[in-house]
Formats: structure tokens, C-alpha cells, sequence
């Protein structure tokens, strides 16, 4: 009976595993209109249906439902039709959007492009609701969804070992609707972004699952891809996560300071092989992510109060482009996610960062002694680092992983847990402490030992003692009897 009892939860963990291996194995894609993200997106909402529309002993916190029915209602914000009225004077003429009906009332859309805000905001729900169903799984099932992920990441893995090992430009075409360039992945920097975040997790099986062995050389494995990979920010990116993790997630390991020496021995030669592969002169040219912001952040003094919609980014960046950064190439993203999202949502969306980083900050005190939160906590903090270079949540594959991330830190089973261990740690200490007490002998004095005291007492009165001879069980505990 009890077997059946669990057998739902357990095909929930199953349901959601195989969405996050199926996004790690398809969603490496940049493009839009992907049908491989369309299909990560149908298979997540459907999994976390499932799982949301039965009963489950864990809650979900209300600031996280808030904050996401808060993002929810500004994309709706965006593609409801509103008074033309409305937009005039907060932006420019060039950026109104035609009226949606013409005549004496007169409509018009927050968004420049309603359908990719339409995409953006599928996108969001979907990972938005994996995050859900997996606060909804109990504990021992979210540990149970790290194997789906690290087989997501040796795949990957496997992928750009093959590659690099026949040429430094292996491409593969045909195989997904965008062309595979590193691991599963069309951009070298997302797939080292998948990398680094998986060190804090290789990290914790060795220090916490008694893995030492087979965790060093996981960790020697990503750090060799990522310098393969040749992503500036992902080399970096790399040696930093992985000395904050060996540091941060060692004060409670199993492992002993000479494997933890060890680490860092290794991290010193990793550190002169990242140094050889970045070139201080092609950081930052003259056309790269610093005129990316500056362009940007024009855009956003003219449309802060309400953006320009998301998605729309590649259409309005062309307006406040310079004419002499004007290439073949265009530029689809601003390569920091921040200022991106901040041109496309405004000012709210703006306060919605705001306040999922002081929930996020918040976290980092409740999850001090459970170090899988801790190792989650890590990623996720990188992750939103590499966003100030890069875009990485921009691929279906680590959107889905930044959501287990975050369910992770945010789950409360593990608060919950620990309560219970301290309860029963109280309970068993005060049970010592009624276990003995002081017991009279008729017999000739003797010294004696109270159990777990660890020192002989003298008895009041002369020719006695106290022992714990004589005492007998009584309605569940232990007190004195007559002696023998």
C-alpha cells in the first residue's frame, strides 16, 4: 500500500526529469519560432498541469506567486488594446504602433510587435510553470531530478568532445532547426553557460555524496570544455564558480583538506591555461557589448515608463543606432539581459528585477545549511551574472534550467526538513535527559556511574550512592526501582 501511495509522486519526478533532459537535448536555440522550443514549451505547461491540478503537502510561496502573476499581467499589459490617448507624449512618433481600429476610437497596442510579445510571454508561462510543479514535488523528488539534468550536460558534453576533437569549426546542420556550434548548443557562450552552471553540482556529489573521485574528474572535464569552448566570459566565469563553490560548499563536506588542496592545485593550472586563452586587446571592441548598452540605454530614456514591448528589441534598436555602426549584420539582442528586458517591459519590469533579487538575496540566509539549495543558489547567481555579458535565458534549454535552479532555492520541503531534524534532535535530547535518575540501594555502598554523565556522584546521605542499579521501564521510561 505504501508503494502505491508514492507511485504518483514518483511519475511526477519522471514527467518533469524528461522535460528538463528533452530542453537540455533540443533547446539550445537562439532563433525565434522555433518548433523545438514550441514542443519544450507544450510538454512543460502539460507536465506541470498535471502535477498542479492534484493535491501535494508542499506549498508554494506566495512572494514567488505574486512575482509571477506580477510578470504575467505586464505582458497582458502589453498586447491589450488601450486609448491611443494613452501612449501619446510617453514615446516617440516613429514607435506608436498603427491603431488597432480606425475611427473615432482609436486603439493601440504597448508593444511594437504583438506577435513576438504573444512568443515572449508563451515562453515565460512555460517556464514559469515547470518552476511551479517542481515546488510541488517532495523533497527526495527533487534530488531525484538532478540525474535528469547532469544527463542532459554529459550529452551535451559528449556532443562538443566529438566536435572539438575533429576540428576547431565543426558545425552540425540538419540535425535541429538551428545549426549546433558547440555541444547541443548554436552559441558557444550558452553552452558554457551550461557548463559553469553545472559546477556547483559536480562540486556537491563530491564533497557531500562521497563521490570524490569521479567529482574531480567531472570537474576537470567542464573546466577543459570551457576552455575549449573559447567563451571569454565562460572561462572566467568558470574559475570563479568553481573556487566560490569548493570554498563555499566545503564547510560541511566529507571531504578533508587535502582533497580540497587538491581542487585548488588544479584550479592554478586551469588559471594559467584561461589566461593564455584570453586576449586582453579583443575584450571589448570598438563595435561590440559597450556600444550594444550605450545604444540601449538610449532607447530606454524614451520609452521607460511602459517599453516597448517583449520581443521587439531587434526593431527598436535600429532606430537609436548609429549610422556608422550600421554592418550586413544586425544586432538581435543587447547582449545584457537587464538593460534588454529594461528597454522592452520599462520601469515595471524593472521593479520586478528589483524585487526577485532582494527574494533571491533573502534566500541566501534561509539555505546556510542545506547544501543543495546552496550549490543551486551558486548557479543561479552566475547565471544572472553571465546575463550581464551575454543572454543566456534567451534559449529554452537554460530558461528551463534556471527555473529548476530557482524552484531549488526556493523550495520550502527543505526548510521543513530541517525543522523536523531539529525537533527530533530536541525530542532525543531531553529523552537522554529523563532516561536516568537517581536510584536508592539497600545494599552495601558501591560507587557507581550515571550513564552519559561521565562522573560519579556521592549520595546526601553516608553508606549510599547513586547507581543505576535497580531501574526498570514504566510506562515508557525508565525510573528508579528497588535494588537487589
Amino acid at each position: 500500500m505504501r508503494a502505491r501511495s508514492r507511485q504518483p509522486g514518483q511519475w511526477d519526478k519522471y514527467l518533469l526529469g524528461s522535460v528538463l533532459f528533452l530542453s537540455l537535448l533540443i533547446g539550445g536555440g537562439t532563433a525565434s519560432s522555433l518548433y523545438t522550443e514550441t514542443l519544450i514549451e507544450i510538454a512543460a505547461i502539460l507536465s506541470a498541469a498535471a502535477i498542479l491540478s492534484r493535491p501535494s503537502g508542499q506549498t508554494i510561496p506566495r512572494a514567488i506567486l505574486w512575482l509571477i502573476a506580477l510578470g504575467l499581467a505586464v505582458f497582458c499589459f502589453q498586447i491589450v488594446p488601450l486609448p491611443g490617448a494613452l501612449l501619446d507624449g510617453l514615446r516617440p512618433e516613429v514607435l506608436l504602433v498603427r491603431p488597432w481600429l480606425d475611427g473615432e476610437t482609436q486603439s493601440r497596442f504597448v508593444s511594437v510587435g504583438v506577435g513576438r510579445t504573444i512568443e515572449c510571454m508563451l515562453y515565460f508561462a512555460a517556464a514559469a510553470a515547470f518552476f511551479l510543479g517542481v515546488t510541488r514535488l517532495r523533497t527526495e523528488e527533487v534530488y531525484g531530478l538532478v540525474p535528469f539534468f547532469f544527463m542532459g550536460v554529459i550529452c551535451n558534453g559528449l556532443a562538443a568532445a566529438i566536435q572539438y576533437s575533429l576540428s576547431d569549426t565543426v558545425v552540425i546542420e540538419g540535425l535541429l532547426p538551428f545549426t549546433i556550434n558547440a555541444g547541443l548548443f548554436a552559441n558557444q557562450n550558452h553552452f558554457s553557460a551550461l557548463l559553469f552552471v553545472s559546477i556547483p553540482f559536480v562540486v556537491y556529489y563530491g564533497l557531500f555524496r562521497g563521490h570524490f573521485l569521479s567529482g574531480s574528474l567531472g570537474l576537470t572535464m567542464l573546466l577543459l570544455l570551457l576552455l575549449a569552448a573559447g567563451s571569454r566570459a565562460g572561462i572566467l566565469i568558470g574559475l570563479v564558480i568553481t573556487a566560490i563553490s569548493v570554498v563555499f560548499l566545503s564547510a560541511r563536506s566529507r571531504a578533508g583538506g587535502y582533497g580540497i588542496l587538491a581542487v585548488f592545485i588544479g584550479l592554478s593550472v586551469y588559471t594559467i591555461g584561461a589566461w593564455a586563452k584570453i586576449d586582453a586587446k579583443v575584450v571589448d571592441p570598438a563595435f561590440g557589448r559597450a556600444e550594444f548598452a550605450r545604444t540601449t540605454i538610449d532607447g530606454m530614456k524614451e520609452n521607460w515608463v511602459t517599453g516597448v514591448g517583449f520581443g521587439s528589441f531587434p526593431k527598436v534598436y535600429q532606430i537609436y543606432e548609429k549610422a556608422g555602426m550600421i554592418f550586413r549584420t544586425y544586432v538581435n539582442h543587447a547582449h545584457n539581459d537587464y538593460l534588454e528586458l529594461a528597454l522592452e517591459g520599462g520601469i515595471p519590469v524593472v521593479l520586478l528585477m528589483i524585487v526577485y533579487a532582494i527574494l533571491l538575496f533573502a534566500s541566501s540566509v534561509r539555505i546556510r545549511r542545506e547544501p543543495l539549495q546552496k550549490a543551486a543558489f551558486l548557479s543561479v547567481s552566475f547565471l544572472l551574472v553571465h546575463s550581464l555579458v551575454d543572454y543566456p535565458l534567451r534559449t529554452a534549454a537554460l530558461a528551463m534550467t534556471f527555473a529548476y535552479l530557482n524552484a531549488i532555492v526556493f523550495h520550502k520541503g527543505f526548510a521543513e526538513r530541517l525543522n523536523q531534524r531539529r525537533e527530533m534532535g530536541e525530542i532525543g535530547h531531553h529523552d537522554e535527559d529523563d532516561l536516568l535518575v537517581p536510584a536508592r540501594t539497600s545494599g552495601p555502598a558501591r560507587q557507581g556511574r550515571l550513564a552519559g554523565a561521565g562522573d560519579t556522584r556521592s549520595a546526601p546521605s553516608s553508606g549510599t550512592r547513586l547507581t543505576s542499579h535497580g531501574m526498570k521501564p514504566k510506562h515508557g521510561r525508565l525510573v528508579s526501582g528497588e535494588g537487589t
